[in-house]
């Protein structure tokens, strides 16, 4: 494993809190948008370790600079190449909205894919088509990367 800081937990948590900070400095939107935060945080979380789960049973990495022993394409990855990363979005899209900050959602939600798809995903992908050349084409063509 990798001795770094740079891990898409650490990123989200950089997001979360310009989130955060921006509920607190500035709260707007209405009060009802608020309550729809913890549903798209539980729905994340339930994504999350769904997807988790699925590598563990799939006995590949879930370290984003770790080496693949197996292709998953099963469970959520049948429907997103990055359901953990969809799955951070759409917990930092709840928090925006707890924290009374919905305006702040799609700059930071925005930001965010653009960090992970730039520091994480396209290396991960590379990786996966090196070591799936045909599976990796394949399934990169039947499964979009986020939704």
């Amino acid at each position: 494993m990798r001795v770094t800081a740079d891990y898409p937990p650490v990123w989200l948590a950089g997001f979360v809190l310009a989130g955060w900070l921006a509920g607190r400095l500035a709260p707007h939107g209405p009060g009802w948008l608020a309550g729809w935060g913890l549903p798209l945080v539980l729905l994340g979380l339930v994504v999350m370790l769904w997807a988790g789960a699925m590598l563990v049973r799939g006995r590949t990495t879930v370290d984003p600079y770790g080496q693949p022993r197996h292709l998953v394409t099963t469970g959520p990855f049948r429907l997103s190449r990055n359901p953990i990363y969809l799955a951070d979005a759409l917990i930092l899209a709840g928090l925006c909205l707890a924290f009374r900050a919905p305006l702040a959602a799609p700059p930071l939600v925005a930001g965010f894919v653009a960090v992970i798809s730039a520091r994480f995903i396209r290396a991960e992908e590379d990786r996966l088509a090196r070591a799936f050349p045909e599976a990796f084409a394949a399934y990169r063509q039947r499964t979009h990367p986020w939704l």
